[in-house]
């Protein structure tokens, strides 16, 4: 158990978002934005700076639309977090990667300060098989868990879809592991951590699992809100807010009930990385130990064997 941790303003815990843009139209997830600024809810909406060339498996609205780029800028200004979610939403070559991160600065002011691996995409950094290690790596393999030996190649060096020097030069977070549990430093509770393994990452953080409307509302229930305050804990939830939280043009009931009530309690509602930089400054973002990164992969592999049938 980690041990408790002084939130900045007297408050009792922490939570924030991390939303892939995953089927995103234009203005399809607006009234979300609408309702979490209403809450001081500050979060992080992921983009994809760069229209692709090219059918993506999972796509969405991207950077080059004028009227999605105003909005995102817009949220920028409220103090919401714009991340990355790879440069566009499907494979890059290191060069389209490279300007797509510069896209990205020209947009935004800054490199991403968080950014998350888009399934769709094979330059996905240590994505796949090449998040686990050893003996975790081998069950992986055997229960063929959706992705293939060799499919992401971010991090190879021999690639041309290599760009891990860049990862690591330009983009300071990672998300990796997300678990079905609301507290999210009960089960990493050394993030942000570099991984020695893995030098081409900076620092990696995990999630909470909200991949939809219903799973969201599941995790972020009244019960565990209230664990996660008495506990102390921090939230990072992970989430397409493309994926059922807008029915008709209006906020999804159950998830602006349960909003409502988080945003009631003594909870430190900031972006992703002001979270992030805030654990790093505090007793975190040192390498993760052998026998912590075994424990942190062992939890996710069961996960996804038991609980959530292999879904990356």
């Amino acid at each position: 158990m980690h041990r408790p941790i002084q939130w900045p303003d007297g408050k009792s815990f922490a939570f924030t978002i991390f939303d892939d843009p995953d089927y995103q139209a234009r203005g399809s997830v607006g009234p979300v934005y609408t309702l979490l600024a209403e809450l001081g809810l500050l979060s992080t909406v992921s983009v994809w700076p760069l229209r692709g060339a090219s059918r993506p498996r999972i796509g969405g609205v991207t950077c080059e639309d004028s009227a999605y780029l105003e909005w995102v800028l817009g949220l920028q200004r409220k103090g919401f977090e714009i991340g990355l979610h790879n440069v566009t939403y499907h494979t890059s070559n290191r060069q389209e990667t490279n300007n797509g991160l510069e896209r990205f600065k020209e947009l935004f002011g800054h490199y991403p300060h968080s950014m998350a691996n888009h399934s769709g995409c094979r330059e996905g950094m240590y994505w796949g098989r090449d998040r686990l290690s050893g003996a975790h790596r081998l069950v992986y393999d055997l229960l063929h868990l959706r992705q293939s030996r060799g499919e992401f190649e971010g991090h190879v060096e021999r690639s041309p879809l290599f760009w891990g020097d860049l990862c690591r030069e330009k983009v300071r977070y990672v998300r990796n592991f997300t678990f079905s549990e609301i507290n999210t430093l009960k089960v990493c509770p050394l993030m942000p951590y570099h991984d020695p393994d893995r030098p081409f990452v900076k620092s990696w953080f995990a999630g909470a699992e909200g991949p939809c409307v219903t799973t969201f509302t599941n995790m972020l229930c009244e019960k565990n809100q209230d664990r996660l305050a008495e506990e102390g804990g921090a939230c990072i939830m992970y989430t397409h807010f493309a994926q059922g939280f807008v029915e008709n043009g209006r906020v999804h009931k159950r998830f602006e009930t349960l909003m409502r009530r988080l945003s009631r309690l003594n909870g430190w509602f900031v972006p992703v990385h002001t979270l992030l930089d805030f654990l790093a400054t505090t007793q975190q973002g040192q390498p993760i130990p052998a026998s912590d990164r075994s424990r942190v992969e062992r939890r996710w592999l069961l996960q996804k064997i038991f609980k959530t049938r292999g879904r990356s």
